[in-house]
């Protein structure tokens, strides 16, 4: 499975597909998360297609200097256990490794349960952190947004 960076010609896409896997949020603007992520210096949205060209996964990573970040991990549903989500975490751990950094961290919503063994199975266990925000751009989202 090849797994590529995207670039801006991608977004519609990976929007879509992060639509269908229940990914986004009314209070994120999917567009210019994807647009920061593959333009920014410090971060990438990795992807792979299908033999027919259909974006079937994504995983949009980062570096903040001190750890790799990974976002918006993405199976198309008609392709769940085909490894894709093994191959784009893998991946995803390559590109923060190869950027220096000693450790990851997967964000995921708390409503989002159905993920959490899939992350287990790849060696993932809760930290003992808790991650607080405030929003810039005057959108509320509450507890649950990130």
């Amino acid at each position: 499975m090849e797994i590529v960076e995207l670039d801006q010609q991608a977004a519609d896409n990976a929007i879509a597909l992060w639509q269908k896997c229940g990914l986004t949020r009314p209070w994120n603007d999917p567009y210019a998360d994807f647009s920061r992520a593959v333009e920014g210096p410090s971060s990438a949205v990795l992807g792979t297609y299908d033999e027919g060209g259909a974006l079937i996964g994504t995983a949009m990573v980062g570096v903040d200097g001190h750890r790799g970040w990974v976002y918006y991990v993405a199976s198309a549903p008609d392709h769940r256990g085909e490894g894709i989500g093994h191959a784009l975490m893998t991946a995803a751990e390559e590109w923060i490794i190869d950027r220096g950094m000693p450790k990851v961290h997967v964000m995921i919503r708390r409503t989002n349960t159905a993920v959490v063994g899939f992350y287990r199975a790849l060696g993932y266990e809760e930290q003992d952190t808790m991650v607080l925000g405030r929003r810039f751009d005057g959108s509320t989202g509450g507890s649950i947004g990130a």
